[in-house]
């Protein structure tokens, strides 16, 4: 069976970070991104961001880092390159290592307006405060309703005040519909999971076929960028390349400060 690949003793949220593990795995195999470069708070490369919205925003989320350390980030892309929006927004991350390195606290908002998706991308160090369902929570409920209609910078910035205020306050209100969201997802991860395992492991098994005996030293190179692989569940802690960023950059322009993320957060679409 190939559902014994994964211990059944394993806890419910440590055996969904192996699935997102591998499908990170799969998708990072045939996947290169080019990323646009981590140039401030707010990264507006699709250009859907007004002038006055980027300077209110960047003024928000440096007042979050300056009392709290957490790196929130906002990025707009053109377009995903073919991948899915998991995998590029975890993929991003990782390379603008977003979040202090200790800490890894550090969030990612990406927007995708041609695939008309968008995920809340959260570290390490923040999962068991901005959860899954909380990021999921925000993306429907203020992110959502204003992209329908094409209003990019109030969803964004409705995004961020619930992002921050999930991390900063006591929330009540977004744990309230959470909970509630949470109860109707669980049952439907469990009938799905055995099925999600089979096909991650059959590609997988397709791919090194194809590839055997061709290339060699790294997995793969596209363009401008290497190939990051994810791994591990919330609980299992930053990959050993992930330190070594310094906080704010050497040349004394804005960085990432050496941050992870394992795919935590959640996505949407309209």
């Amino acid at each position: 069976m190939v559902t014994s690949i994964v211990p059944s003793a394993l806890p419910r949220r440590a055996r969904f970070g192996l699935c997102v593990a591998l499908l990170c795995l799969a998708a990072g195999l045939a996947f290169a991104f080019d990323f646009p470069a981590l140039t401030g708070r707010v990264v507006d490369d699709a250009g859907v961001i007004p002038a006055a919205t980027r300077q209110n925003l960047d003024a928000k989320l440096k007042d979050l880092e300056d009392k709290s350390g957490i790196q929130l980030v906002v990025a707009t892309v053109k377009s995903l390159q073919g991948g899915d929006i998991e995998t590029f927004a975890n993929q991003l991350f990782r390379t603008w290592k977003l979040g202090e390195a200790k800490k890894n606290n550090g969030v990612l908002l990406l927007v995708a307006p041609t695939e008309r998706k968008v995920r809340i991308d959260v570290g390490y160090g923040l999962e068991g405060t901005l959860t899954d369902a909380l990021a999921s929570v925000i993306i429907a409920g203020a992110i959502v309703p204003r992209f329908k209609t094409g209003d990019y910078a109030g969803g964004v910035e409705r995004g961020v005040d619930g992002i921050i205020s999930v991390l900063t306050t006591d929330a009540e209100e977004w744990h309230a519909k959470a909970r509630v969201r949470a109860e109707d997802q669980q049952g439907l991860f469990d009938a799905l999971f055995p099925i999600l395992l089979f096909l991650v492991v059959v590609f997988i098994f397709q791919y090194m076929v194809r590839n055997a005996g061709g290339r060699s030293g790294t997995l793969a190179r596209g363009r401008g960028g290497t190939v990051f692989i994810p791994y591990g569940g919330p609980s299992w802690g930053p990959t050993s390349w992930d330190s070594g960023s310094s906080w704010g950059g050497s040349s004394g322009g804005f960085s990432g400060g050496g941050g992870s993320s394992g795919g935590g957060g959640a996505s949407g679409s309209w």
